[in-house]
């Protein structure tokens, strides 16, 4: 893995004047660059501040000065020299797997897989990424989602299982995690196919990894997965949890324009009132193509109507089984 030689970063007026004295009085050589308040020459690397407040410190010898005189003397917060040095893997060329809409009764499931080298790591934390569960607005998510998108091009994959496919699904493979599985392996063979060198995909833990394995067909078996509780930690991750997140408000949207109705995230006793609103505009056949029909929330929906799971077709039929914990990986 290279090392990065170039940072970036955006100084308050008291660090500008701090750099700036420091600068004066150290051993660098002063260097004329246009809209500067300090450019100067360091051993192998060159520090410009701009009038913006803007920061440029390049060269071989940037990450030195960054570790061992920016951080400690004006940032007061040490990254560069703890975080990636310590654990260059962050920064390694991977994928990051997550979901979203697992627990709410409207909407598809949304899995997306994004790839991360050292170059996007950087941009990435500049956007602020970070597991989708701590950005509490939105439109936060939605923003830095089209960010996300914009950044890596075809270096990321979505698998959108929208609720008709997700009822087959759950009347076929009768667990979720068993879904999940079937949903991480196709983002991750469909990440495959821009970035095929890839050595790595990290995702939550939700279940065995041998059923990822087994799921994966020809093009991801070389792959090595890696399932952690907590991933989300990972920037990988975090970018795909908010891929994901971006990819499942848009399809909630969606469905509000398509019926005109409210239709709420999650699934409290709003969801269920919406659920019903919906039912006695159309028909119950609505809920196999609108909401993920093995919740008990069916059950609460139906009898609000004077209805029971026989009203429904066959895959609409079909109830949660009891919780159990998660297989452990050999």
């Amino acid at each position: 893995m290279s090392e990065t030689h170039s940072f970036s970063y955006k100084l308050s007026s008291d660090q500008q004047k701090t750099l700036i004295d420091l600068l004066r009085q150290g051993n660098y050589r002063p260097a004329e660059v246009p809209y500067t308040l300090i450019a100067v020459k360091a051993e192998d690397c060159s520090i410009n501040l701009y009038t913006s407040g803007k920061l440029l410190v390049q060269g071989k010898g940037a990450k030195t000065f960054v570790e061992f005189v920016l951080e400690p003397c004006v940032l007061g917060s040490a990254t560069v020299g703890y975080e990636q040095a310590l654990n260059p893997e962050l920064t390694a060329p991977h994928m990051g797997v997550d979901e979203s809409g697992k627990g709410d009764f409207f909407g598809p499931l949304v899995i997306a897989a994004a790839y991360v080298d050292e170059t996007l790591f950087e941009t990435m934390r500049k956007l602020d990424v970070k597991d989708s569960k701590a950005i509490s607005s939105d439109k936060k998510a939605m923003e830095i989602g089209a960010a996300l998108r914009k950044l890596l091009g075809n270096r990321f994959a979505l698998v959108s299982i929208g609720p008709a496919a997700y009822n087959r699904l759950y009347a076929k493979m009768r667990s979720v995690n068993r879904i999940l599985a079937w949903g991480h392996a196709r983002a991750i063979e469909n990440l495959l196919q821009a970035v095929p060198d890839c050595p790595t995909a990290i995702s939550d833990q939700f279940g065995s990894k041998e059923s990822v394995e087994r799921a994966l067909m020809k093009a991801g078996r070389g792959i090595e997965l890696i399932q952690r509780h907590k991933a989300e930690s990972d920037m990988a991750v975090a970018a795909a949890s908010i891929l994901a997140r971006e990819s499942f408000l848009c399809a909630l949207q969606k469905m509000r324009e398509q019926y005109s109705a409210e239709i709420p995230k999650g699934a409290s006793a709003a969801v269920r009132t919406a659920a019903v609103s919906l039912v006695r505009r159309t028909t119950p056949e609505t809920l196999l193509n609108t909401v993920k029909c093995h919740f008990k929330t069916t059950d609460a929906v139906l009898a609000d109507l004077g209805l029971t799971r026989g009203n429904l077709p066959p895959e609409g039929q079909i109830v949660s089984k009891p919780y159990t914990r998660p297989e452990k990986s050999a």
